[in-house]
């Protein structure tokens, strides 16, 4: 895998435009109807010897989410100039890593969460050398998960839980000590569609 393999599978993509989120997972389940936008970088590193997507595990101060595996990101602002502009805004704000250092290639179908975001997910490569700096007020734990680990079908969970009374299914992965799931695991789940794609 490199970059030109990886980019190729991009050119060759045709983003959806509709939000798809768990509700595609649970019949009956419908989307909130007002959606806050916001967007995340999935920032894909080109090592020597192979490619891993970095992720974050949020701090357990924060008011939403706390502790949830996660990428980069966060609400749209006004002073954004595109969902590209807030993903490289907040991952300078989150991990220390300069848009100097990001080459964007793609953009995923939105992911509309249960909890009321509308989520654009734009794909950026990077390559090292870079610095990382997380700002331990919204990230406790840097991490990488090998792109050969999600392109694993075996990886890929359907997990169950129950939410005020009533079950809903929810993508998921376990890597290590952490545990990806919800919005996370399933726009990562969209990204191995684009990525096993002939």
């Amino acid at each position: 895998m490199t970059r030109e393999w990886i980019i190729a599978h991009f050119n060759a993509h045709q983003t959806k435009n509709y939000g798809h989120g768990d509700h595609n997972l649970n019949p009956g389940m419908n989307p909130p109807k007002s959606l806050t936008q916001a967007a995340v970088l999935i920032p894909i590193i080109i090592h020597e010897t192979d490619m891993t997507i970095l992720l974050t595990q949020r701090s357990n101060y924060l008011a939403h989410h706390p502790g949830q595996v996660s990428f980069p990101g966060g609400h749209v602002d006004t002073i954004d100039a595109s969902p590209e502009d807030t993903a490289l805004r907040e991952t300078k704000e989150e991990v220390g890593i300069d848009r100097s250092h990001v080459e964007i290639i793609g953009r995923l179908s939105d992911y509309w969460t249960r909890t009321g975001f509308a989520i654009s997910p734009i794909v950026g490569i990077l390559k090292p050398p870079f610095d990382i700096h997380p700002d331990p007020s919204e990230v406790a734990k840097v991490f990488e998960l090998p792109i050969s680990f999600l392109l694993n079908p075996k990886n890929h969970k359907l997990h169950r839980s129950d939410y005020k009374g009533t079950y809903r299914q929810f993508h998921a992965m376990l890597y290590k000590d952490f545990y990806i799931w919800g919005a996370t695991a399933g726009i990562l789940m969209e990204l191995y569609s684009v990525l096993k794609e002939k």
